[in-house]
Parts: C-alpha cells; structure tokens; sequence
C-alpha cells in the first residue's frame, strides 16, 4: 500500500546477509585455524604495507597528504548521501487527492476538474469507526496503488470481539461510502491485536 522499493530492499538485504556471513565464517576460520591465521597475517601485512607505501608515493604537494584520503572521504561522503535518499523513499505512496472528474459545459456545470480530498473519505470512515465501543483505535490512510487511490483502515479491537463481525460491518461502511461518493474505492481492512488488547482486558475486569 506505499511507495517502498521492496526489490531493492531485499535485494539489499541479502546482499548485507551474504557479506557478513562470509565475514564471520571467514573470521571464524582465522580463530579456530592456527594455519589460516598466519596465511590472514602475511596477506593483510603484504596489503598494509603496500598501502603504506602507495600513500607515500601519492602525497600532494599542497597538503602533504596522499590523494586516497580524499578519495576515500568522497566516497563516505557519496555513502551517506545515498543511505540518506533512500531512507526518504522508505513508506512513500501517500496520496491526497481520491478522485478526479473534469467537468464541461455540457453536465450542466462550469468546465474545469473536480476532485476530491482523501481526507473526506478518510474522516468519513473514522468518525464513524470512533463512535463503536468494541474499538480501541482506529487509523484510516491513503495510498497510490496501480495508479489508483485506495484506503488503508487499521482497527484495534477489544478482545474478545469477533473480527468477522468487524469487518462486516466496515464492509457496509465502505459501500455506504462509495454510494455517498459515487465512485468505488479500494479498502484494505487490518485488524490488529497485541498487548495493548490484553492489558485493556485486564484492566477493565479489574
């Protein structure tokens, strides 16, 4: 129901996975293997060296200082602008608008586009979902899904509360609203649980 690049997180995801997997199984081999350690301290010595020895080949005359330093803080730099861009795209799809309908002189109205706020459906469904003592909290959105508007309602109910009776009632809430409307939209209906249930309940026998 949102704009989150899924592919692309997964994709990340398992990359990450797979590195520090190899890292740590690699890491593991070193400690457990008296033969590897020492194959791990002559190749990590040969590059520490070689490093050394490439930074004071590469020092700018202006600074004193090799080049790779630079280099290196650029790409840092370029790390966090990226890991930056694409935190911000993280749960993006949110839409304002749930309908638009142009008008011509035609319909017996001024030419011109109508449309409609998400937050008339959105209030609709939430004025009428906080006025049933079964609910705990009630949260109603709107996303962009397949290039349509759709709403997301979120219901917490009471324990106890049959959530096949929930759902049908927001389900005759929701075609009341395409009525009123005059266009049909798209609702995903969730029905959450957890410990905030559980401690109502309690609290309430008490």
């Amino acid at each position: 129901m949102n704009g989150t690049p899924r592919g692309i997180n997964r994709f990340l995801l398992i990359l990450i996975g797979l590195v520090l997997i190899i890292a740590g199984a690699g890491a593991t081999v070193i400690a457990a293997s008296p033969s590897a350690a020492r194959w791990w301290q002559g190749w990590a010595g040969a590059q520490v060296a070689w490093l050394s020895d490439y930074a004071w080949r590469t020092r700018l005359v202006v600074t004193s200082q090799s080049w790779i330093w630079f280099a290196g803080a650029a790409l840092c730099l370029v790390l966090v602008i990226a890991m930056i861009t694409w935190i911000a795209n993280q749960g993006k799809g949110r839409a304002n608008t749930l309908f638009e309908r142009e008008g011509s002189a035609h319909d017996d109205g001024a030419a011109g586009v109508v449309g409609l706020s998400c937050a008339v459906a959105e209030q609709a469904l939430k004025s009428a979902l906080l006025e049933r003592t079964d609910l705990l909290a009630v949260s109603v959105t709107s996303y962009d899904f397949r290039q349509l508007t759709a709403l997301k309602v979120r219901v917490l109910p009471r324990q106890g509360v049959a959530p096949h009776e929930i759902a049908a009632d927001i389900t005759e809430l929701v075609s009341a609203l395409d009525e009123l409307l005059g266009v049909e939209v798209p609702v995903l209906l969730h029905i959450g649980s957890g410990a905030r249930v559980r401690f109502t309940k309690a609290e309430r026998v008490r």
